[in-house]
């Protein structure tokens, strides 16, 4: 199932996708989708919903963050073998793990919001995935029995901020509008396999990032058992996996958003993204 908020920021209705990609109006049925509607049994209750029974979006609305009540945005940096080397660093052997705000996530399709006097901002295609039960000291093989499903993610960093501001990468991670999440959830039961997803992402047209998820260098089972080792994780919490070769910083001579640019991406099953630079 593809469960979706939209209409306009502050007053999202819940929706899902039907088989044919037409939106169709939940509300009537669950006036917000929380947390603790991405439980299995939750889930469930909605994977029997018959969509084609529900109303029909008529016009092309605006995406808003798949679910509400996020509680933690967590990232793996350099987790894709072929970016670690493209940025002269060596391959984890752990991974390597950060936050962004929660004040960061925005709509799929929303506008992504320069920092003043930017010039290094830069675009990151990303599997994420979203937690559905309390993950706490979960064994890998254990471990996808606690992802509610996946989101499509865009993890736009402003370099100067992250690196040469003294450390700690959430600072060049976090501004407004920097975590385009959607632009839906799609439930764990339509990807038993996470780690076979192809993903692009282009900029103004021109195609910058292509890879699959296979590449990854700790697949998500892996990447959920480990982050529940030293904290837990809460439904709702949302997990980006890392982003492929082909970011700007990576490029020589390196390449930046600059305002009037479209970045355009887009995962296997969780749809795409577009998003104008202003």
């Amino acid at each position: 199932m593809k469960l979706l908020r939209y209409g306009p920021l502050g007053q999202e209705k819940v929706g899902a996708l039907d088989k044919s990609g037409q939106v169709r109006d939940l509300s009537l049925l669950i006036s917000e989708l929380t947390p603790e509607w991405l439980a299995p049994q939750r889930l469930a209750a909605l994977a029997a919903i018959d969509l084609e029974k529900m109303p029909l979006v008529i016009d092309q609305p605006r995406f808003g963050i798949p679910f509400s009540g996020g509680r933690q945005f967590i990232a793996i940096g350099l987790n894709y073998r072929k970016h670690a080397e493209e940025s002269g660093l060596p391959i984890p052997a752990e991974p390597v793990v950060f936050t962004k705000a929660l004040t960061s996530m925005s709509g799929a399709n929303d506008d992504i919001v320069m920092p003043e006097g930017s010039e290094e901002l830069d675009w990151e295609v990303e599997l994420g995935f979203v937690i559905g039960t309390l993950a706490r000291k979960v064994t890998r093989e254990k471990a996808l029995e606690h992802v509610a499903g996946y989101v499509l993610a865009n993890d736009i960093s402003e370099r100067h901020w992250q690196i040469k501001r003294n450390g700690q990468w959430g600072k060049g991670k976090s501004f407004d509008s920097f975590g385009p999440i959607g632009p839906w959830l799609t439930t764990a039961d339509e990807i038993p396999d996470p780690q076979i997803l192809s993903m692009e992402l282009s900029v103004n047209g021109v195609v910058k990032q292509s890879s699959n998820t296979a590449d990854m260098i700790f697949p998500v089972a892996e990447i959920v058992s480990y982050l529940s080792q030293f904290m837990t994780l809460l439904p709702g919490d949302v997990v980006i996996t890392g982003t492929p070769a082909g970011v700007g910083l990576g490029m020589k001579p390196a390449q930046f958003l600059k305002k009037g640019d479209v970045v355009s991406l887009r995962i296997d099953q969780l749809g795409s993204q577009t998003q104008l630079v202003v």
